[in-house]
């Protein structure tokens, strides 16, 4: 049985863990982060702090990733696609996105020409899966050099 434990939100970026039980009682442990999002936050927050200066920065010509990590059921999928995907204030980061990435190309000059590309994977127990093309499972991180980091036969 785990031990159970307080989390106190000292600013943006940390937090002290203090476990509950008498006798490890003590100051707890502090955490600093790039960012510390509490209960209250709301998705535009996070997509405000977390994301969308990955999206300016693909607008800008850079390639970007935004990867959700945690164990099951810690908040991925809520955070990335939102309670409710209709509703543009519980939109999650990935329906927050794409409008960003549209409404922009809308709004830019004729004279700059966009390709947009998108893959979406999932790494779970060791295997990646294409979220775009399910029926590609266990797919494999390759590198080459003048090419970098890549999988085959990921759908974009």
């Amino acid at each position: 049985m785990g031990t159970e434990c307080s989390v106190e939100f000292k600013s943006h970026n940390s937090l002290v863990i203090k476990p509950s039980v008498q006798i490890a009682a003590g100051p707890g442990n502090n955490f600093s982060f790039d960012h510390v999002f509490d209960m209250q936050t709301t998705q535009k927050q996070i997509y405000d702090a977390a994301a969308k200066p990955i999206i300016d920065s693909v607008l800008e010509g850079f390639n970007g990733t935004i990867f959700a990590y945690g164990q099951t059921s810690s908040g991925k999928t809520h955070t990335m696609t939102g309670p409710n995907v209709e509703n543009v204030e519980q939109q999650g980061i990935i329906p927050r996105m794409v409008r960003t990435v549209f409404t922009r190309i809308e709004s830019a000059q004729d004279t700059i020409e966009f390709q947009v590309k998108v893959s979406m994977i999932e790494i779970y127990m060791e295997k990646i899966r294409d979220l775009l093309d399910t029926s590609k499972t266990d797919l494999k991180i390759h590198e080459e050099k003048g090419k970098g980091v890549y999988m085959a036969d990921l759908t974009e």
